[in-house]
């Protein structure tokens, strides 16, 4: 039988696309499944849907701050106590640094997400500095000229092409904000699922045994 496959479809800005992608780096219950990280532009993706930011939602905003720390928590997630300063921040160039990394090394893209996610929201590092921001691709790629070549690489035209090309596949596949599964089982069958509260109905769909710990069954 074919592997139970998952594409998550990520933007640095997003506290919960974060918990998604150490979920599924992390959970053994996904440790069979194969996984694919698709950089996107949540902008852009808001703008495709014609929807509003839920920062600019009365009263979301301080149940969003709750929830982060409340399913942080939950699932002994690292993560900072406070929001990265002056939160969100504009993010597109961190995403097109991920989207330059996806086409040079594609094999090192997991390790980049991770590296920018501790970078925003473990511990904030300003990681949209120039200069930070070499610093952090040259940890994962090993030279600092081929960070310069992944960070100039950036400015390309391809590269803002594939970038825009993967936020339209996230609209396409059915998203509207992050975090973005789209889970396909042994049988062939596809389904997409947001928020990382809904990690169970995904598992699921895939056939996945769902762990019966604390955090788990918060999510039935």
């Amino acid at each position: 039988m074919a592997s139970p496959k998952i594409t998550l479809y990520v933007d640095i800005v997003s506290p919960f696309a974060y918990m998604a992608f150490y979920a599924l780096r992390h959970f053994p219950v996904f440790n069979g499944c194969e996984i694919t990280y698709i950089p996107i532009f949540l902008g852009g993706l808001m703008h495709a849907c014609d929807n509003k930011p839920p920062l600019q939602i009365r009263n979301k905003a301080a149940y969003i701050e709750t929830n982060r720390q409340r399913l942080a928590n939950l699932f002994q997630i690292p993560i900072s106590s406070t929001p990265p300063p002056n939160f969100p921040i504009n993010t597109l160039s961190i995403q097109r640094v991920l989207a330059s990394l996806s086409l040079l090394y594609p094999l090192l893209l997991p390790s980049g997400i991770s590296a920018f996610y501790q970078n925003f929201w473990v511990h904030y590092n300003e990681p949209t500095k120039p200069e930070n921001m070499l610093k952090i691709v040259s940890e994962v790629v090993g030279s600092e000229e081929e960070a310069k070549r992944v960070v100039d690489g950036s400015a390309r035209a391809d590269v803002k092409k594939a970038l825009t090309e993967n936020t339209e596949r996230a609209f396409a596949d059915g998203a509207f904000g992050l975090p973005w599964f789209v889970a396909t089982n042994s049988k062939g069958e596809t389904e997409g699922f947001w928020g990382i509260d809904h990690l169970g109905f995904m598992c699921d769909h895939l056939g996945l045994d769902k762990p019966s710990d604390r955090g788990w069954k918060a999510l039935l």
